[in-house]
């Protein structure tokens, strides 16, 4: 009886040793990224988890070798699914809730319509079904974040990781332009204060520069916008079934292989309402709050060693042949998302 139990411990020890160089080089990446972001920051406005893909890029010749793979593959995957479970902590209903029926609608319409529009800017451009989906909820949802979770349910083709890679540049790219770009559309428009944060909120990509957009209109923006960006990332569940579901069928149509439902989604979905049931349970609060604040960190840093190993397994070479029609097609999409919330907010100022 001894024996299948040795060699389950030696299997599990080898695994091990097998991943340990590419997940230290991964991990190593995102402190580096960690470490130097504030640095950075005060030249350009680039958050850590972008920073972790470029130095990931940087090291990539160094991370051709053949025993880093295992490790990387495993952050790209397993850390990856459980960071982005983890992201629920940091959604609440009665914060989606508040936004009202008709900014939900617009919202909502909004998404869907650019999450389709990838698939199409795509088609249009030549390049796959793939990489539409990781521009659409890219743009659609919450930029670097939703890329790296509509991943996990593509199926692998040829240049999937320079696609991811290239998504999460352009991505917080547009996101940083955007925060420059559109407040002063908003006085433009003559939007009050939380008609802005939801057009903020709406429409750019990322979470930092929603923050930095709609705090530096005013508080009363910034709380908005934030909160509508949390609505966009409460709906990366359903967006990622979605998408999952949608290559299921395909996978059914051709003969290839299922893509299986995702259970960091539903986990995701788990701590949404664990988050938003706890205000209810006040004795609970204080044990709550503070592992909530860790497992947030852990999710933090659960997405940087994850970018930094898609980074490390990217080659600049690669991104650079990707040519004009990525571009096109990442740029498009957000012009999509921008146009429909603007135009509804506008279209509920004249009603």
């Amino acid at each position: 009886m001894a024996l299948p139990t040795q060699q389950t411990s030696r299997s599990f020890g080898e695994t091990v040793i097998d991943f340990a160089p590419g997940v230290l080089l991964s991990a190593s990446v995102a402190v580096a990224a960690y470490l130097f972001a504030p640095y950075v920051a005060k030249a350009l406005p680039i958050p850590a988890m972008v920073l972790a893909l470029v130095v990931g890029i940087a090291l990539n010749p160094l991370a051709s070798q053949a025993r880093f793979k295992p490790g990387m593959d495993f952050c790209v995957r397993t850390v990856l699914r459980w960071a982005v479970a983890l992201l629920g902590l940091r959604v609440a209903l009665s914060d989606i809730a508040a936004l009202g029926l008709a900014t939900g609608v617009i919202v909502v319409v909004s998404m869907v319509a650019t999450l389709l529009s990838g698939f199409l800017f795509a088609r249009m451009s030549g390049r796959s079904a793939g990489f539409g989906a990781l521009v659409g909820a890219a743009t659609a949802v919450c930029g670097a974040s939703a890329a790296l979770a509509t991943s996990t349910v593509v199926p692998d083709y040829p240049g999937k990781e320079a696609d991811i890679a290239f998504v999460v540049v352009a991505v917080n790219a547009l996101a940083t332009l955007a925060m420059v770009v559109y407040p002063p559309f908003c006085v433009l428009f003559g939007f009050d204060a939380q008609t802005t944060g939801v057009m903020l909120g709406g429409t750019i990509h990322d979470v930092a520069q929603v923050v930095g957009a709609g705090y530096a209109v005013n508080e009363a923006a910034g709380n908005t916008a934030v909160i509508v960006k949390l609505f966009r990332v409460f709906l990366l569940l359903p967006v990622v079934l979605g998408i999952g579901w949608y290559f299921t069928r395909q996978g059914v149509k051709h003969g290839e292989a299922k893509v299986p439902m995702p259970v960091f989604a539903l986990v995701f979905l788990a701590l949404c309402l664990l988050n938003s049931a706890m205000p209810l349970m006040p004795p609970l609060l204080p044990a709550f709050t503070p592992l909530k604040a860790i497992m947030i960190e852990v999710s933090n840093w659960g997405l940087l060693i994850a970018i930094g190993a898609l980074g490390l397994g990217t080659s600049v070479s690669t991104i650079i042949a990707l040519g004009w029609r990525h571009v096109a097609t990442v740029v498009a999409s957000t012009a999509v998302i921008f146009v429909l919330v603007t135009g509804g907010l506008l279209l509920e100022k004249l009603l």
